[in-house]
């Protein structure tokens, strides 16, 4: 895990820790030439300098986002925000299904708009795959 993650996930109580130990090591395995770093605060995962997945500790919950979550047709993910983003929220580590965010994962890695260079397009997305 990279070092900067884990200070992140060191820093949460015992049962959020969990969740976002566990949320790493998953997404770690199944997307392994990612590049993770802290991003605006929190562990956030790239391929090719695109931000695919992401965690952060909210007040009552630790939120996993999918920045391409809207087109997974997930029923489990929650859209979020205004452009493609989707999320999962944890209360408990228990909570966390291997199998559903391996999937999720795959289809982050297939399914990706082109956020890296939203800015230079003036917030306009484009799918990229």
């Amino acid at each position: 895990m990279n070092a900067a993650v884990q200070d992140y996930n060191n820093l949460q109580s015992d049962s959020d820790k969990e969740i976002c130990d566990q949320l790493a090591t998953i997404i770690d395995e199944n997307l392994p030439d990612a590049e993770s770093k802290i991003w605006h605060a929190h562990p956030v995962w790239f391929l090719n300098g695109n931000p695919i997945v992401g965690y952060s500790k909210l007040k009552n919950d630790v939120r996993l986002l999918f920045w391409s979550g809207q087109s997974f047709e997930e029923e489990k993910l929650t859209n979020e925000g205004s452009f493609k983003a989707a999320d999962f929220r944890y209360t408990s580590a228990g909570q966390i299904i291997k199998e559903d965010l391996e999937r999720w994962l795959k289809k982050g890695r297939a399914i990706q708009w082109d956020y890296k260079n939203i800015v230079k397009r003036k917030g306009v997305l484009e799918r990229l795959k």
